[in-house]
């Protein structure tokens, strides 16, 4: 690829691609999946061992004298708080005759404003009887309170109100004697004083009047907030159904670990930095993908994935089987993150090469997957790495090796000097790809495509690097002229720049 193409795809790229996302999201199902099957079953077993205590409800109207149409409830809130006071709590409590501390029981009851002026009470106890009785003693404890708090007040206000005519009686006495000493003269200054003190006799009587009707409506309103504090429904235990108790803790549990199971996939993937796009995994390894195949799994294969499976199989094998045949250097299979399915897939191309030729399979594999397989009728055989030089060369050798971390790099030669990566996607992040690039570009040993094992079934993307480098990140592979059959070098035709497609992300030929 060339260097502008390449600033261009970086400054065009997204700092986070959803798609990458959503597609490694997805392949991470089975972690999603666990944690809402955990959390469906804590909830339902959360709700059958830890039922809820015995419950008592009961409901009271409480009558406000600032009572507005259009009140926000800061009232019945303030009715809220007073009941979670130990003041009434204890008031309760003596009423039941208990010793329990006030500071304990409120813990066990809780009030809610369901409107301006219905209050909802909560009790829960050790039996339902209990929880009932509780309940009906801070009911009234609450409605003698706030009856006795009424009465206080308007108490207090016709108090003042009568205060006020008793002084405004006591001036108007004053004015009255002030009338009453003055003798009736022609002078003008006294017509006018008199008149004054008859005005002022008529302002204070009137003053009395209006002092008199307040307080006694003040009196008068009292029994009417009295007589609206009520209780409306008595205390009842609230009936507990254990099947409707485990199916909404259960739902709830499920939302949740669901949630939280995709949050954690969300930021798993974002921080691994898995690539798991062809197009992705294709531009960090700077090969082309030519093959993809399901991940051979040691389970038996249901039988609606068997027949596909197979015919990917042997279109794989036959695409891999045409590349090593083709290719007049040794051919290997590197793997990242699927030992298993590479030595399947490599068994398969051995079968496949032993038809014309004499075909070896030499072991580069950390682990047992070929080494210690058992032998059957027709296979080719296998060699180790270690014996691989000591060993005369029959026919064609097809190398099987591992790039994963701790990979011996200089001992890649020894299976090829050309390899196919076999890449499980989702496994190796997008450093350690670029690793593996430029480690087998330093050993010259370019990579002529990549298998793409269990790769995501609905990804769209373009895994072909029609134009970009066919061998690593660091540079371009210089390989050395082939020999055609007359002995004379071969000459290469020079590969032709990329035609795109109108209105398309994929490249063709």
């Amino acid at each position: 690829m060339t260097t502008s193409t390449a600033s261009e795809s970086s400054a065009a790229a997204p700092l986070v691609d959803l798609r990458a996302l959503v597609v490694a999201v997805r392949r991470r199902r089975r972690l999603w999946c666990s944690l809402a099957l955990l959390g469906l079953l804590a909830g339902a077993a959360l709700a059958v061992l830890r039922p809820p205590p015995p419950t008592a409800v009961t409901k009271v109207l409480v009558a406000h004298k600032e009572d507005q149409p259009n009140d926000t409830g800061t009232l019945i809130r303030t009715d809220v708080e007073l009941l979670g006071t130990t003041r009434i709590a204890s008031r309760a409590l003596d009423s039941l005759g208990s010793t329990e501390r006030p500071e304990d029981f409120l813990r066990d009851y809780r009030g809610t404003g369901l409107t301006n002026n219905l209050l909802l009470i909560q009790v829960t106890a050790d039996t339902d009887e209990q929880a009932k009785a509780r309940a009906g003693a801070l009911a009234g404890a609450f409605v003698a309170d706030h009856v006795r708090r009424m009465r206080d007040s308007a108490k207090a206000e016709a108090e003042a109100l009568l205060d006020q005519r008793d002084r405004m009686r006591d001036e108007l006495v004053r004015v009255n004697a002030s009338i009453g000493n003055r003798s009736p003269g022609s002078d003008p200054k006294g017509s006018a004083s008199i008149e004054s003190l008859f005005s002022r006799r008529a302002e204070l009587t009137s003053r009395i009047a209006d002092f008199d009707q307040r307080a006694e409506e003040a009196r008068v309103g009292t029994p009417q907030l009295v007589a609206g504090t009520q209780i409306v429904d008595a205390p009842r235990a609230v009936q507990h159904s254990l099947p409707r108790a485990a199916a909404t803790n259960a739902v709830i549990g499920l939302v949740l670990g669901l949630v939280l199971g995709l949050a954690l996939a969300a930021v798993g993937t974002v921080v691994a930095d898995r690539p798991v796009l062809r197009r992705e995994i294709a531009a960090n390894l700077g090969a082309s993908v030519i093959g993809e195949v399901r991940r051979v799994s040691r389970l038996p294969v249901p039988p609606w994935r068997r027949r596909r499976t197979r015919a990917a199989r042997t279109r794989l094998t036959a695409t891999l089987a045409r590349a090593v045949r083709d290719s007049a250097e040794p051919v290997s299979l590197l793997e990242l993150g699927c030992a298993h399915s590479t030595s399947v897939i490599a068994l398969d191309v051995a079968r496949a090469l032993a038809a014309e030729d004499p075909v070896e399979i030499v072991d580069g594999l950390p682990g047992p997957q070929l080494a210690h397989r058992r032998q059957e009728p027709g296979d080719p055989p296998v060699v180790s790495g270690e014996r691989a030089d000591a060993l005369p060369r029959q026919g064609r050798r097809l190398g099987v090796g591992s790039v994963a971390p701790g990979t011996a790099w200089t001992d890649l030669r020894v299976l090829g000097t050309q390899t196919v990566l076999v890449v499980r996607a989702g496994h190796g992040s997008a450093a350690w790809l670029h690793t593996v690039a430029r480690q087998l570009a330093d050993l010259g040993i370019p990579v002529i495509g990549v298998v793409l094992v269990d790769p995501d079934p609905r990804d769209g993307t373009d895994g072909t690097l029609w134009d970009g480098l066919h061998t690593a990140l660091r540079g371009p592979f210089k390989r050395p002229a082939r020999q055609n059959g007359t002995g004379q070098p071969r000459t290469e035709r020079p590969s032709v720049p990329a035609a795109r497609v109108p209105n398309s992300d994929q490249e063709a030929r």
